[in-house]
């Protein structure tokens, strides 16, 4: 979601509280602009805010820690495209082809090439939303391939060519693996392959979704987001849906496995919309965005949580949206997506910050 066209769907309006550190107008300051978190968010330091206007999400860190490579959505781009900037704030560069639709992109190790996935493969046009009359859903669209783009020569090499959705692809700390969601077996589930698109390994095998994973910083385990129907009315929605090429998000829980698949454990009981799990630097705690404690509400903040389910944690208090968190690879640098300090009522920007343990 972003992963499966995430940002549409879990950024939400919302208006921040906080005053700026500067008293600029908000289209006066360059950005990066800097803010002081809420006196509760007790894990963050200054905040540096490094986009200001449209969708922007999933950033996700080089492994030198110093450029970001996320998806937008902004002129003259009709939906998400591709694009990478410094982690100390900058001009956004396309990396993607400005065609189709894209989503989550993220780099390899020694930050040669760029995972991403794309629907431009497919044409060039933008895929139609899914109709919400069935209520609130995701567009599975299955345009969607993975592709292996080189920065510094532009090749860009096709990795999933499968009937149906291919996203959410993430790499393992080593630069070996790719763990990726794929549609390609009748149900969504999680697999790995090598960076050339080879040796294609099925993890997940339960009916209903898993998806949104990522490798623990010793490439040992595999953390991901989940929601497994019981059978009857339930599932037989999810596969209705599924067939159309949509999935209904509102219940998933956040789910550790070992990288071979086995060993799958759930970590939380929420009963709400949790989802985008990262791994802490310590590989002890997972953090997650959630909409805990109120299932149907639009209050999405982020939550830390041991691995054995234990210690659950509030980590941010701004109104509206918080999702996409990831640390660098140094292990202090924090990054994440959210509303506050918005300039437009809608936008979703890109956050970074020191994190304190």
């Amino acid at each position: 979601m972003k992963h499966v066209a995430m940002t549409a769907a879990f950024v939400l309006i919302a208006t921040s509280l906080l005053l700026p550190i500067t008293t600029a107008c908000a289209d006066e300051s360059p950005l990066p602009r800097q803010y002081q978190p809420d006196p509760r968010e007790s894990h963050f330091s200054v905040l540096h805010m490094l986009t200001d206007g449209g969708e922007n999400a999933e950033a996700y860190f080089s492994y030198d820690s110093e450029r970001l490579v996320f998806q937008t959505t902004r002129p003259p781009y009709a939906c998400d495209q591709i694009m990478v900037m410094p982690v100390g704030g900058g001009n956004p560069e396309l990396l993607s082809t400005g065609e189709g639709r894209t989503t989550c992109a993220y780099f390899t190790k020694d930050d040669r090439y760029v995972v991403y996935a794309t629907t431009h493969l497919a044409g060039p046009e933008c895929p139609t939303p899914p109709d919400m009359s069935q209520g609130y859903v995701w567009g599975l669209f299955a345009g969607y391939d993975i592709v292996r783009l080189d920065p510094e020569s532009g090749e860009l090499i096709r990795l999933t060519d499968t009937p149906g959705y291919d996203a959410e692809a993430t790499v393992s700390a080593d630069g070996e693996t790719i763990v990726f969601t794929s549609a390609r077996d009748g149900d969504l589930d999680i697999y790995t392959m090598d960076l050339d698109g080879g040796n294609v390994r099925r993890l997940t095998d339960t009916p209903g979704y898993d998806g949104g994973p990522f490798f623990s910083p010793d490439g040992t385990k595999i953390c991901y987001r989940s929601h497994h129907p019981e059978p009857g009315p339930a599932l037989d929605d999810f596969r209705r849906l599924l067939a159309d090429e949509k999935v209904r998000p509102s219940v998933m829980e956040i789910f550790v496995m070992n990288a071979d698949g086995s060993g799958q454990i759930q970590i939380t009981t929420l009963g709400c919309a949790s989802f985008g799990p990262f791994f802490h630097p310590s590989g002890e705690k997972i953090i997650f965005a959630s909409n805990h404690p109120d299932p149907r509400g639009r209050e999405f903040d982020l939550w830390m949580v041991d691995v054995d389910g234990g210690n659950l944690e509030r980590i941010t208090y701004s109104e509206g949206f918080d999702g996409f968190p990831m640390w660098a690879p140094d292990g202090e640098t924090f990054v994440f997506g959210s509303n506050r300090h918005n300039t437009g009522p809608r936008d979703t920007n890109i956050f970074v910050t020191k994190w304190i343990d």
